[in-house]
C-alpha cells in the first residue's frame, strides 16, 4: 500500500476517535511496525503544521491525537455561540399541536389530552420561542395560559394560526376511537 494511504486511514481513526490513540493500535490498525507508522505520523505532523491547515497532530506519551489549532479556537467560540437549530420531538410536536389549536390553554389541559405530565414538552417550546404565557386564566390558583409566538408561524410557514389545516371530522373520530381503545387496553392490564 502506498503512504499517502496509510495517511489518510490514520487521518481517519485520529478524526473518528477524538482521543489520542496509542502509537501500538495505530500499527496494528494499518499492519505496519511501530517504527514505520511512527515514521508516518512524523511526517503527517510536519504537514499539519502548515498555516494552511486548521487542524494539527500532537504526540501525547506514546499516543497521538488530532486536534483543532490554538489559532483556531476565536473561530469555534463564534461559532459555538450561534444559535442552535431546535430538533422537535414527537412529544414536541404533540404538545405544540395541542396549544395551537387549543390556545390560549393551561397545562393541566394540555395533560388532559395527552394523558402524561407536559411541564418539560412546554418549558422546552418556551425555550425555544414557540410558545409563550400569554397571561393567566381567571380561575382558583391562576394558572397559566399558554399560546404559540411569532416565531411558530414563522417556522411553519403561516401567517396565522387560522391558517392551519383544519381536521377532516372523520379522522377526528378514528382518532378519539384510537384514544378510547387505548386508555381501555392500559385499564385491562
Amino acid at each position: 500500500m502506498e503512504e499517502k494511504k496509510y495517511e489518510a486511514i490514520i487521518e481517519a481513526i485520529l478524526f473518528t476517535m477524538g482521543e489520542s490513540v496509542e502509537l501500538e493500535k495505530i500499527a496494528a490498525a494499518i499492519e505496519l511496525d511501530k517504527n514505520e507508522t511512527k515514521r508516518i505520523l512524523d511526517g503527517m505532523m510536519r504537514h499539519y503544521e502548515d498555516d494552511s491547515t486548521g487542524v494539527q497532530i500532537i504526540e501525547l506519551d506514546g499516543a497521538y491525537q488530532m486536534c483543532t489549532k490554538k489559532e483556531m479556537y476565536e473561530y469555534l467560540i463564534r461559532i459555538a455561540r450561534q444559535p442552535r437549530k431546535h430538533v422537535l420531538t414527537d412529544v414536541l410536536l404533540e404538545t405544540l399541536s395541542i396549544i395551537a389549536y387549543k390556545q390560549p390553554i393551561t397545562k393541566v389541559e394540555i395533560e388532559k389530552i395527552r394523558g402524561v405530565s407536559c411541564d418539560h414538552a412546554v418549558n422546552k417550546l418556551v425555550e425555544y420561542n414557540l410558545v409563550c404565557e400569554l397571561g393567566r386564566l381567571d380561575a382558583p390558583g391562576r394558572p397559566l395560559l399558554f399560546g404559540t409566538t411569532e416565531e411558530f408561524l414563522r417556522s411553519f410557514g403561516v401567517q396565522s394560526v387560522e391558517e392551519l389545516p383544519v381536521l377532516n371530522p372523520v379522522q377526528v373520530e378514528e382518532f378519539r376511537q384510537e384514544a378510547e381503545a387505548e386508555m381501555h387496553m392500559k385499564m385491562d392490564i
